[in-house]
């Protein structure tokens, strides 16, 4: 996924980010359990996992007041869990975009605040 860079938290362990924001990490609070990842959705969609997929699809009270969902990862499938990914990554992006962030997707020259290359004189 374009501008998806590998970072990390406060706490040295390893995230995703996409335009600067974070999209996807392991889950490293207590309350969470082992093998968890944490990723980006929109609470609305969040509602509908916690629904539909209370296997796979948990929240504890520390993750609540976050846009995110924790994820059991033996329980996900790698079709799903791609989705997830992808509908995180472009949350991200969005926010990013939203504070100033250029554009990963869009060639240099269609990117806002950055001035178009030089023309060359034949």
């Amino acid at each position: 996924m374009a501008g998806v860079e590998a970072a990390t938290k406060y706490d040295g362990s390893p995230v995703l980010k996409a335009g600067g924001s974070f999209m996807a990490g392991l889950a490293t609070h207590p309350s969470a359990e082992a093998d968890t990842l944490v990723v980006r959705v929109r609470l609305e969609q969040r509602d509908c996992l916690l629904e539909d997929a209370p296997e796979t699809y948990y929240l504890t009270d520390h993750y609540r007041r976050h846009p995110v969902v924790l994820v059991r990862l033996s329980r996900i499938d790698r079709g799903a869990l791609g989705d997830l990914l992808t509908g995180s990554w472009r949350l991200a992006l969005a926010k990013g975009l939203r504070r100033g962030k250029p554009n990963p997707t869009q060639p240099d020259s269609a990117r806002p605040n950055r001035p178009a290359p030089p023309r060359r004189l034949a």
